[in-house]
């Protein structure tokens, strides 16, 4: 008798226990929901605009691949250069869009750019992809007196994004070809890493002491610099995704933690740009004038360090199948110090650029300005690391005051598309240019795309079924 009162007590008890887990689940579960459903229908409205904005108006059907400038109504207007990173970017978006809307029509402009890549950028004399074509009579000529790593980088991240939704063999040869000439060229096996800015033919500029070709971004000939590198990292990691090569791993996984380890300061943001051994490049002790004149060479740049944040994962994630604890620690100290440095407590946004000026713990703003790619980048870095550590509420909640802030400042809501600087830090970017050469739509489509998935539970960085 006692034995079975026993056992219906316990009954009871368990049988209340999983009601009240089953309650908390749901509420839970409803709480998730309220906060997607604010949210995410606006987010899906924004990318569909975005779309529609950029295509098919950017397709060049005359002289092949893509438009890249038009002024602030949407109006074609400029000198409408080809360059590599501006028509690589186009194929990656066409074809994350195609994969994204499940569209053959993007898979269609995705093709149209890569044929252009294929039969008008590569440099059939030296390999590798010109930088740059410039309208000569009734044809495209080269116009660059150099070739970039960090432009092959983003033909190589294009062509293994449309390798990935056409499964066109020709594309992926072209990748890898594109990828064994910079190993062949770029690729430092002393100090690892790799070169930017190199000779037409490829080789070296260490032993150019003079600038009597007027060579492009002569300054940086014999530095290394983060911004290539984390693309490198990102086209390999997009590469390796479709073709697991040993020496492709080799070189992804050298670039993640030259990234990681070496041009990620303790602090957690990236060093600009750096000498062949890796000893930073820094103006600290120069002059206030010399310093704010080479400013592009020499400060923190928020954006970047959000971006790569995203970036370390993402190549993490393709070469382990799993999360990384150690670039896990990085990347959020990457992203907290973007928030802690460099994000405007008022009206929400990343800073573009700041300065430690002393040994002190304080970083100087010394270019307020709101980039548009920041901001993208910024999005989905908030999002990511709210997934990635659910428990720190504060995340999430500064990712819905960063959409707010894109939506309120950086969003053209009478022509469509972005401003390239957050009206609140520039009010005239109302009539600044909607697309150059280096303002393309890879950036905010990618966040967008990204934020979406995350949101509905289906991105690969978040879901645990990867």
């Amino acid at each position: 008798m006692k034995l079975t009162l026993f056992f219906k007590v316990l009954y009871r008890s368990v049988f209340g226990f999983l009601i009240i887990i089953s309650i908390s689940c749901k509420e839970n579960q409803e709480v998730k929901t309220t906060f997607n459903s604010k949210i995410l229908p606006e987010i899906k409205t924004s990318l569909d605009d975005l779309v529609r904005v950029w295509y098919p108006i950017s397709i060049d059907s005359i002289n092949g691949g893509f438009y890249p400038d038009f002024n602030n109504k949407w109006e074609k207007e400029g000198e409408q250069k080809k360059m590599l990173v501006t028509q690589a970017r186009h194929i990656w978006t066409a074809s994350a869009l195609a994969s994204f809307y499940g569209d053959s029509k993007y898979e269609k402009i995705a093709t149209h750019g890569y044929h252009f890549l294929r039969d008008q950028m590569w440099d059939t004399k030296y390999g590798g992809f010109h930088t740059l074509l410039v309208n000569d009579r009734d044809s495209l000529k080269p116009a660059a007196s150099t070739k970039s790593s960090y432009g092959n980088a983003f033909a190589i991240y294009g062509l293994a994004a449309y390798y990935g939704i056409s499964k066109d063999s020709t594309a992926l040869n072209l990748a890898k070809k594109t990828f064994y000439w910079l190993e062949e060229h770029a690729h430092d096996p002393m100090y690892k890493g790799y070169f930017d800015v190199l000779h037409l033919n490829g080789s070296w500029m260490l032993d150019v002491e003079e600038n009597d070709k007027e060579y492009d971004n002569f300054i940086r000939k014999d530095w290394k610099d983060q911004n290539s590198s984390i693309h490198l990292m990102e086209a390999f990691t997009a590469l390796y995704e479709v073709w697991p090569n040993p020496l492709l791993k080799e070189r992804l996984e050298e670039l993640l933690m030259l990234i990681r380890d070496t041009i990620t300061t303790p602090k957690g943001f990236l060093t600009l740009h750096l000498e062949r051994d890796w000893t930073p490049v820094s103006f600290k002790d120069s002059t206030e004038t010399y310093r704010t004149e080479n400013f592009w060479l020499d400060h923190v740049s928020f954006g970047h360090d959000v971006e790569t944040g995203f970036l370390l994962l993402e190549a993490a994630q393709a070469l382990y199948h799993q999360k990384d604890s150690t670039t896990m620690v990085i990347a959020k100290r990457m992203v907290d110090h973007g928030i802690d440095r460099g994000w405007d407590m008022e009206k929400g946004g990343f800073f573009d650029g700041g300065y430690y000026l002393d040994d002190s713990d304080v970083c100087t703003i010394l270019n307020p300005a709101k980039i548009w790619w920041s901001q993208a980048e910024g999005l989905n870095a908030l999002l990511l690391m709210s997934q990635l550590y659910p428990n720190e509420k504060e995340y999430y909640e500064l990712f819905e005051k960063q959409w707010q802030y894109i939506n309120e400042y950086m969003i053209d809501h009478t022509y469509g598309g972005w401003y390239d600087e957050g009206l609140d830090s520039n009010p005239e970017a109302v009539q600044h240019v909607k697309a150059q050469i280096w303002k393309v739509n890879y950036h905010n489509i990618r966040a967008l795309i990204n934020v979406i998935q995350m949101l509905e539970g289906r991105f690969k960085l978040t879901n645990n079924e990867h």
